[in-house]
């Protein structure tokens, strides 16, 4: 698949990242994958761009969770070229027989990829605009619109009414009943999500980016737009990346609050570091991955570059493990998602069992949220995160949600958990000026 290369240096980066994007929203399908690299927040050594922007469908696959990975995988091999888009996490009901019955307001499809017909990536101050042939031609002209566009954004005078799905005295009951399944030996983690949501609500979806990027300027943040569809991300957290024939998983479980007292601050690091509940959590799901790495690896080849190691985001201290493997030669880069799908932070251990407690006592569909987003390249590499810290919204429905979790175990104090969940939703709260 032949595309046009052409690298232009840039006075200001970052205004004309700010400018392509509200450029790209005249297109239906747009990807946008945010390294925030300039922030010095970034797990290294495993970077390799500031930003993509995808935009645009030459051709596309969209898909409920039946068989999906099967067609993922025919997808990618007939087209050998950049592919974007996201997994949701109800295809594990294509990897394992479960089912998924409540109720999801934001409507994005279970599986959805395209080929972007243009694509511009970043890297210290130039972007490479690297096109498909029949657009080629549109590079300059593209480029001189993109820099002649107008910031401007239309900002909601309202402030949107956040409710939440379930009450506390119901999320302490749900908590309550895991906690039952784990002292009854059926699990030994849950990660327990709730969801809090907005109706009848306008927002800017490309400003309301802006400003959740600005607070948290995580390593994995994105933007998708699906149509009327959209995801605000702001993911510090890789799912899996594949480069060669080595795979890189770096789950995070462990979270503290950060202060703007640079001695308490390193001492909240510090005892999340030596806390042993949360690194029990992290521990736990690594031994997870590990697992789910091993089918389709090289024998001997798993191995944890990193365990639980600190690493602290504008918002918050997380614990984040990075577990590698090299790939068997022949394996399909589509099977090695699915051996891990879907990622074990967002389950818990045992994974099959956990899945079935989060249907039992979770109260919204989590769709998206929870799933992934990301890219593959022509060469069969790609490069997922974890959605999570993260907004949708369907503008045809204004309705805005947002989901936020924690892990729950034996040594679980129910208060401590909730009060996790809205430390994570903070930041999104203050995106939406809530």
């Amino acid at each position: 698949m032949k595309r046009i290369s052409k690298i232009i240096s840039l006075g200001n980066s970052g205004d004309f990242k700010k400018k392509a994007l509200l450029w790209a929203q005249k297109f239906d399908d747009v990807v946008l994958l945010e390294g925030n690299t300039s922030s010095q927040i970034t797990i290294q050594p495993y970077s390799e761009f500031d930003t993509i922007l995808a935009v645009g469908a030459k051709a596309n696959l969209s898909t409920s969770f039946e068989n999906a990975f099967e067609k993922l995988k025919s997808f990618q091999n007939k087209n050998k070229d950049y592919l974007f888009g996201h997994l949701s996490y109800d295809l594990k009901n294509d990897v394992e027989e479960l089912s998924s019955s409540h109720e999801d307001k934001i409507g994005f499809e279970d599986l959805y990829f395209f080929q972007p017909l243009r694509l511009l990536i970043w890297k210290n101050n130039e972007v490479e605009f690297l096109y498909l042939d029949e657009v080629g031609d549109y590079i300059d002209s593209d480029f001189q619109e993109i820099e002649n566009y107008l910031v401007e954004y239309h900002l909601p005078t309202d402030r949107p009414f956040i409710h939440s799905k379930i009450s506390r005295e119901s999320y302490y009951e749900r908590v309550g009943n895991i906690l039952d399944h784990i002292h009854r030996g059926d699990i030994y983690e849950v990660n327990f999500c709730q969801e809090f949501f907005a109706s009848e609500t306008d927002i800017e979806p490309v400003s309301v980016f802006e400003k959740l990027n600005s607070i948290s300027m995580a390593p994995f943040a994105c933007f998708v737009k699906q149509d009327d569809k959209f995801l605000l991300c702001s993911s510090p957290e890789r799912f899996v990346k594949k480069t060669g024939s080595k795979i890189i998983a770096q789950p995070i479980k462990g979270t503290a609050r950060r202060t703007t007292s640079p001695a308490e601050d390193q001492i909240l690091a510090k005892e999340l570091s030596e806390d042993p509940k949360e690194r029990a959590e992290n521990i736990m799901i690594v031994d997870l991955i590990r697992n789910d790495l091993s089918r389709g690896a090289q024998k001997g080849s798993v191995k944890v570059e990193e365990l639980c190691k600190v690493y602290s985001f504008q918002q918050v201290h997380q614990l984040i493990s990075t577990v590698t493997a090299l790939a068997e030669p022949h394996l399909h880069p589509v099977d090695i998602i699915k051996n891990l799908f879907p990622m074990g932070s967002m389950t818990g251990a045992p994974k099959i069992s956990a899945m079935k407690i989060i249907e039992e006592e979770e109260a919204s569909k989590r769709g998206l949220y929870s799933g992934a987003v990301g890219f593959f390249d022509p060469k069969g590499n790609f490069d997922f995160n974890v959605v999570i810290r993260s907004l949708l919204y369907n503008a045809s429905k204004k309705y805005v949600s947002f989901s936020v979790g924690s892990a729950i175990t034996s040594k679980s104090v129910i208060e401590k958990e909730f009060e996790e969940c809205l430390l994570k939703a903070k930041a999104l709260r203050e995106a939406l000026g809530a």
